[in-house]
């Protein structure tokens, strides 16, 4: 009996985006408790909608997904098993979706191998369906097939196939089979040496495939939270997972030290679907303990301002810098430049000094002052930008006792 268990990185996705929607319905939510056969899920996936599903993520996948149009659990499975290099080297995805379509009648090379491959339309994608055609059409014993099984993922590093295809050819001569068809499954034995499914490992993994789909499909802001907060997984960066869900009609919210957790979570939206809000996680060269201090230093009063938060969250240098540039200061600070310097210029006062601010006005430099220039009037002027009053330059400023040619004046 061999026993494969697998440490996967949606398993933890799967349970986090569950207990998110237990906890936002106030109702349990469990896998077993997920719909079978729902018709939104697979008429998603048959769009090719599948980006952070399990296992039918992949742009291979995908281009394969609108062709196979799974519409059940056993073509899920399928579709798992089909794009690997086992049945793509022995030719057998062409003819499977040309059976599937009703182009091709199912063929099968003898009346005992319509038992082996009748589920798969005559088309050998399975491990499992390999070793049987070595036993039924090779005359292997079960031992011999269980070395098959053996060979298959070790050939590449120790080589020693050629007894076993010396024996499967000669075994399926006498038994009547054409030598191109044994040719063809040693060479799907060959390719699932290099990565082959069993199909006891795809209808697990076609499990997952539909139950994250269906999480993605009916709650969508979930999925993408349990995403985020179990990376780095997956074929996609959180960048381009946080575009997708943006892409399905998510609301996301951004990085917010107002606002969020550690971890991306939901939070109340209008229209009744939560909105997802992103974690501080998500920040680069951010760390859980600073996350941390400043959740608790939240719960007693908001933040007055980037002197508060740093001082009352204890925030180092790195730390404020990591907020300023990922934009998660802009409801205390502004936007990303104004968090930069309002992040630098954070003292560490002395004595009874410590742990308070010593907030100063900021000083405005109209935008025009590099432009103001004389009129010939002495009337003060409004700048079109930004409104400051700032009376006209006196006919001898600088820039036209220098000789210089002024820019055009923007008195109003």
């Amino acid at each position: 009996l061999k026993v494969d268990v697998l440490a996967l990185g949606m398993l933890s996705a799967i349970r986090r985006s569950l207990e998110m929607i237990s906890a936002w319905r106030g109702a349990p939510l469990a896998l077993k408790d997920i719909p079978e056969g729902d018709e939104a899920t697979y008429a998603m996936i048959q769009r090719a909608e599948t980006v952070g599903v399990f296992q039918i993520e992949s742009r291979a996948q995908m281009s394969m997904l609108p062709r196979l149009k799974p519409k059940n659990y056993y073509d899920l499975v399928i579709q798992v098993s089909i794009v690997r290099p086992g049945p793509i080297q022995g030719g057998m995805v062409h003819p499977y979706l040309r059976r599937r379509e009703g182009k091709e009648a199912p063929r099968y090379e003898r009346p005992e191998l319509e038992a082996v491959l009748s589920r798969t339309l005559g088309v050998p994608l399975f491990q499992e369906q390999v070793i049987e055609i070595a036993m039924v059409a090779g005359n292997f014993t079960p031992g011999e097939a269980d070395q098959v099984r053996r060979s298959m993922a070790a050939w590449k590093h120790k080589g020693g196939l050629e007894p076993i295809r010396d024996r499967l050819y000669a075994g399926m001569a006498q038994n009547g089979y054409t030598p191109d068809f044994a040719r063809r499954i040693f060479e799907m034995i060959l390719g699932f040496g290099d990565y082959g499914f069993p199909e006891s490992h795809a209808a697990s993994f076609a499990l997952l495939a539909y139950a994250s789909s269906w999480l993605k499909c009916h709650h969508p802001a979930a999925f993408f939270a349990g995403l985020l907060n179990s990376q780095p997984m997956g074929f996609y960066a959180p960048a381009q997972l946080v575009r997708e869900a943006r892409r399905v009609g998510v609301e996301v919210r951004p990085v917010d030290v107002s606002a969020s957790l550690w971890e991306s979570g939901l939070e109340p939206a209008t229209g009744g679907a939560p909105a997802l809000r992103l974690g501080l996680a998500l920040v680069k060269g951010f760390n859980e303990a600073a996350a941390r201090r400043i959740e608790l230093a939240r719960t007693s009063r908001a933040f007055s301002g980037v002197d508060d938060l740093c001082h009352r969250a204890a925030l180092n240098a790195r730390e404020r810098r990591a907020l300023a540039d990922a934009d998660a200061l802009r409801p205390i600070a502004g936007h990303r430049h104004a968090a930069r310097w309002a992040a630098l210029g954070v003292q560490r006062l002395p004595g009874l000094l410590a742990g308070h601010a010593a907030p100063e006005a900021s000083a405005r430099w109209p935008c025009c002052a590099r432009a103001w220039i004389a009129c010939g009037c002495a009337a003060p002027k409004n700048c079109r930008s930004c409104r400051t009053v700032l009376p006209c330059a006196s006919a001898d400023s600088s820039s036209t006792a220098s000789g210089r040619r002024p820019p055009r004046a923007r008195c109003s």
